[in-house]
């Protein structure tokens, strides 16, 4: 595995030199950073043409640049990188670093909402084949695919951002909008459970009653001015996760997986109080810390307790329960953060924002209400971005599971006696998470590449700004550092990828071969 590795990093090393010289040499060429001071008529022109030729090194052939670039990117392996200036001469590592951290924090939370979303109805879809709820989410996929990453973020920021915002003035929820929202939720949960005529009748009629009763009472209450969830709410959600994340696990016929499962579940609920008060620490990311540490201790000792063999499954389960839960507490002080947000002068009700990364704050606020702000500026290019693979992922994930499900040894370990869930969590989901996984790491890169425009849209100063502004600018040195940390992230994607196959296929050892 190591000699595999080394020899792979030596190839990828190697795409890297070429496809940074190659782009190099044919920026350089294409563009002309003097055409503006050829044709100025300024009376010093002449000293300017020579003062920018001498500071870019325009009197140098294109290749010799290169390699003196080169060298300064080098300067990594001994601590003194030097990745040169940009037109406006600040370093172009300062601004790397400093456009990074926004980008992939934005690209991180959108690849994982589109993996998880995508991917799960994908399966619901193919294991639903032909029914409603496939046509549905073939049209719906479709009709992602082929929106206007542009389009869908100016409909965001009127929808999702100015029509939210008014709506705080009375958070009334109207007749109509109820009846509207009801009706969809009646059809998504018919469309998912299916069956005959009558039992699709029943369900769309009982969840349409039920999200009326519910969207009817957080009107009357006008939660979404305060809204809070508190014990009791994430007591019985707990519950459901434990029995949700226990089914597609080990399956509920597993005594001791569900014991352990409700056990993490009412002793994480529990913590909601002592948890609290770490939230509310001097040193709240601390806190943090210590809140997650102390559930995956409970996870663990719901294992201990209820379990005396083969704990390894028990112990995924209770851990991705446990941490769903402290997701659960976290978001519960994010609500609790609401009121004073947006009763803030520098947000006046008027929380969704539809321009940059941040509120610039005219006073110290709190760590979370500085935390929600951050939340709630992600949201719509999030959205966004998501949408870019989220249809993909639908689409491929049915058609990968379909191609799984007729394979032989399905329908031998059906043959056996198998329970469905089994077969499909333990046999057919494993296999179609391989030639997934190459979709799922490269598409990182591209949501990179989406993100170019999003940022442009509102108004974040990530890597795709950076990008777009060495375009626009002729500024080489700021496109090469963009370009060179660009596809070093797309190589060490392929890489993981290939990784990631040994250790959902055992068959496959990689750097096994001669």
């Amino acid at each position: 595995m190591i000699a595999y590795v080394v020899r792979r990093l030596g190839a990828l090393v190697m795409i890297l030199f070429g496809s940074s010289f190659f782009v190099y040499n044919i920026s350089a060429i294409s563009t002309d950073p003097l055409e503006e001071l050829r044709t100025s008529t300024a009376p010093n022109k002449e000293q300017l043409i020579l003062n920018l030729t001498r500071e870019l090194r325009l009197d140098l052939p294109a290749p010799i640049r290169y390699f003196i670039w080169l060298r300064g990117v080098l300067g990594v392996f001994v601590g003194r990188a030097d990745f040169g200036q940009t037109r406006e001469n600040q370093p172009v590592i300062t601004e790397i670093v400093g456009a990074l951290p926004i980008t992939v924090r934005l690209v991180f939370v959108a690849t994982i909402v589109a993996i998880i979303l995508g991917i799960g109805l994908g399966i619901t879809s193919a294991l639903r084949q032909y029914s409603r709820f496939d046509y549905s989410m073939t049209f719906f996929a479709f009709l992602l695919y082929s929106l206007p990453i542009f389009w869908v973020a100016v409909l965001l920021k009127q929808f999702l951002a100015i029509d939210f915002n008014d709506f705080l003035i009375s958070a009334q929820i109207s007749l109509p909008s109820i009846i509207f929202a009801s009706t969809i939720a009646g059809f998504f949960w018919a469309a998912i459970f299916s069956g005959t005529r009558k039992r699709v009748l029943l369900i769309f009629s009982g969840v349409f009653v039920v999200n009326s009763v519910f969207l009817s009472i957080i009107s009357a209450t006008k939660w979404f001015l305060n809204p809070t969830m508190g014990p009791i709410v994430i007591l019985l959600a707990a519950i459901g996760i434990a029995f949700g994340i226990t089914y597609l696990s080990v399956g509920l016929e597993n005594k001791s997986a569900v014991k352990s499962g409700l056990f993490c579940a009412v002793v994480g609920s529990i913590m909601y109080f002592p948890a609290q008060i770490l939230l509310d620490s001097n040193r709240p990311r601390v806190g943090l810390l210590l809140m997650f540490i102390l559930l995956i201790g409970v996870a663990l000792l719901g294992s201990v307790i209820f379990n005396r063999i083969d704990r390894g499954p028990i112990i995924r389960t209770n851990v991705i329960s446990v941490v769903i839960i402290g997701l659960l507490i976290v978001i519960d002080k994010l609500m609790q953060s609401w009121r004073p947000y947006i009763e803030s002068d520098d947000i006046n009700f008027r929380p969704i924002s539809t321009f940059g990364q941040s509120t610039a704050w005219l006073f110290e606020v709190p760590f979370w209400v500085r935390s929600l702000d951050i939340v709630l500026h992600m949201i719509l290019p999030t959205i966004a971005l998501t949408l870019i693979s989220f249809a993909g992922y639908i689409r491929f994930s049915r058609g990968t599971l379909l191609e799984v499900l007729n394979q032989d040894y399905i329908r031998t370990a059906r043959a056996k006696g198998l329970t469905e869930r089994t077969v499909i969590m333990r046999h057919a989901f494993r296999n179609t998470m391989i030639p997934i996984t190459t979709i799922m790491v490269t598409d990182i890169v591209s949501i990179v590449g989406g993100a170019i425009i999003t940022e442009q849209v509102f108004g974040w100063y990530g890597m795709g700004t950076l990008f777009n502004k060495a375009i626009v600018s002729f500024d080489l040195n700021l496109l090469m550092g963009v370009i060179l940390f660009l596809s070093t992230l797309a190589i060490l994607a392929n890489l993981i990828a290939d990784l990631l196959y040994s250790v959902l296929d055992p068959r496959i050892r990689v750097g096994a071969g001669k």
